[in-house]
């Protein structure tokens, strides 16, 4: 894999340090700018949403930049918002900076994820994805359970203030390490705006969004409330909160990593062996909550599983995508984050009913269930070795092949 693509795998690791590190902040929040713990979690739903309405926004905003100006121009306003978010002593604009921050971390993601499918060969898309979401895991693992842990020595601006250091090496890097290509490659041959936005009418396209949005959701409907699972559930101390991350974190990564070299030549066997493991670990985690060997076992387990399966997903939609190269990469974070946004607040209903604090592993494993339930009369295979696209064509006696 080219240095580049690493590069962006590092700014990665600082916005997904951010978007999670709000987790173990808000009390302290909450406290210096005198709101409520409620109110202050409001900045993880602004975060969220930017997300998700910036990924397609920005992306088309930027198309016709080129590829160097754009990620270095986002990572600024990154560090930035950060920089600000530091200073200030008003909630609103502590909002403020949250939902610019959000709107540069959905452009970056959108424009590094066509990026990195750009700079490897056409078959070694869904390992580059892997590279660059590994940013994510390694957030999970370290750059997390460090923002807390800086947070709680230093205070909560220590922690925005270590995220903006780790953008400048990123943006150096990426001032000598990425071309200053166009985000659109042939500015005059390539395709309109229209034409890619066109592509989002692909029921092929819709599938893969719609199947990674659900496993996304499930993933973060189980892990945004895990913490209490570990205290009362589990009766744990509170370091061990820090150590079920890890494990998620470590899981994530693994999961990740082995997906990314299988993903591109392999994705129906991935997805067929992942998703069904996956179903059965989500109520196998809420039955077992209470036995501490098994919770931490199962916590790794899930967060490999959860990882596998939603990368190749989401490695599926940038191939799926692939008539609108400006537009794929927004498309697959638009995906992701609908998932990440959807999954926590619906888990958070469930908190009230019988299953108390392992409602939220309930719903991931029903949330599952449907993805499966979607998928399950598509055929999900690699047309050749190394197809850059997964054949979703009904079975035998189902009906006529859908068109590609």
């Amino acid at each position: 894999m080219p240095l580049p693509l690493y590069l962006l795998a590092m700014a990665v690791f600082a916005m997904g340090t951010s978007e999670f590190m709000l987790a173990g902040l808000l009390p302290d929040i909450a406290s210096d700018l005198d709101v409520t713990v409620g109110t202050a979690g409001v900045l993880t739903a602004a975060f969220a949403s930017g997300m998700v309405v910036g990924a397609p926004l920005v992306a088309a905003l930027a198309r016709n930049w080129s590829r160097r100006v754009s990620l270095l121009g986002f990572i600024v306003t990154f560090a930035a918002a950060h920089a600000v978010g530091a200073l200030t002593t008003s909630f609103p604009v502590l909002f403020a900076t949250r939902v610019v921050a959000a709107l540069a971390n959905a452009g970056f993601l959108a424009v590094a994820l066509t990026t990195a499918a750009t700079l490897v060969s056409p078959d070694k898309k869904g390992r580059a994805l892997g590279v660059l979401l590994s940013g994510t895991t390694v957030a999970t693992v370290a750059g997390v359970p460090g923002g807390s842990v800086l947070g709680a020595l230093l205070g909560w601006r220590a922690t925005f203030w270590a995220v903006a250091a780790l953008c400048v090496p990123t943006a150096l890097g990426i001032l000598k390490g990425i071309s200053s290509g166009r985000v659109k490659e042939e500015a005059t041959d390539g395709p309109a705006l229209r034409g890619e936005l066109a592509q989002l009418a692909e029921r092929r396209l819709i599938l893969v969004m719609a199947l990674g949005a659900l496993v996304n959701a499930a993933t973060f409907a189980g892990f945004t409330f895990l913490a209490p699972v570990v205290t009362d559930t589990a009766g744990l101390s509170e370091l061990w909160i820090s150590v079920a991350l890890v494990l998620f974190g470590a899981g994530s990564f693994a999961g990740v990593t082995v997906a990314g070299r299988l993903s591109d030549q392999y994705p129906g066997p991935v997805i067929a062996v992942a998703g069904p493991l996956l179903l059965i670990g989500w109520p196998a985690l809420a039955v077992l909550a209470d036995k501490p060997v098994a919770l931490l076992t199962l916590v790794f387990v899930q967060g490999a599983l959860s990882f596998a399966l939603g990368s190749t997903l989401i490695a599926r939609v940038l191939y799926e995508a692939a008539g609108a190269p400006t537009m794929a990469g927004s498309y697959a974070t638009a995906a992701l984050n609908v998932g990440a946004t959807v999954g926590p607040l619906i888990a958070a209903t469930t908190l009230s009913t019988p299953g108390g604090n392992t409602g939220p592993f309930w719903l991931s494993g029903l949330l599952v269930a449907v993805a499966l339930l979607i998928a399950f009369p598509l055929r999900t295979v690699v047309e050749t070795a190394g197809a850059p696209r997964c054949d979703f064509r009904p079975r035998h006696g189902e009906g006529p092949p859908t068109a590609p």
